[in-house]
């Protein structure tokens, strides 16, 4: 197992686009400045710092996609979302990269 690996963990294969289309939740963790200046179309913007006081507004039946500009917030996010009991979480990465799925 390389560095990498051992610290974010086994990188999955999911089709994102698939759990796009079966209607996952986008969860942008970007700062809402960020935000308003480009998204998903589909996205939902909690920022990062307010995500676990906002976790009643998700739905804990659907699977959901982070992202964030680079992907490290959106990583965090997935952890965040994990220890709270949501069970598919998927870190997208830059926002930039699921626009390809709108």
């Amino acid at each position: 197992m390389g560095i990498l690996s051992a610290l974010f963990g086994k990188k999955e294969s999911v089709n994102i686009g698939e759990l796009i289309k079966n209607g996952a939740q986008i969860i942008d963790v970007r700062s809402a400045g960020e935000f308003s200046q480009g998204h998903i179309k589909k996205a939902k913007n909690i920022p990062l710092d307010k995500l676990s006081s906002q976790l009643g507004k998700l739905d804990k039946t659907k699977p959901i996609i982070t992202c964030c500009a680079s992907g490290m917030r959106s990583a965090s996010a997935r952890g965040i979302l994990l220890k709270a009991g949501f069970k598919t979480v998927v870190n997208g990465g830059g926002w930039t990269n699921l626009r390809k799925y709108e």
